[in-house]
């Protein structure tokens, strides 16, 4: 198993989380006043959607953890925030 160094980039709108090839390990999610959504894409704004987070309308930040060795992004992450606010570990 290969370990790997676990870094963090926290977003209030959406924008790039890392530019190159990494996993997500976790996420510490803030929801806005109303519903809202974090969509995490590997190729960019317009890329593929890997996994999508809905939040609810006022709710508590909560934490979205991820089993094993994460999620596999090849090009890089890129996250959509509506409505959320969102802290993205990878590595």
């Amino acid at each position: 198993m290969m370990q790997t160094d676990v870094k963090a980039n926290s977003l209030a709108a959406s924008g790039s989380v890392f530019g190159d090839r990494t996993r997500v390990r976790g996420m510490i999610i803030e929801p806005g006043a109303s519903a809202g959504s974090v969509v995490l894409k590997n190729g960019g704004s317009g890329g593929t959607t890997v996994m999508t987070i809905n939040t609810l309308a006022g709710g508590e930040t909560f934490n979205a953890s991820i089993p094993g060795e994460g999620v596999l992004f090849t090009t890089d992450v890129y996250a959509t925030l509506t409505n959320a606010k969102v802290t993205v570990f990878y590595g």
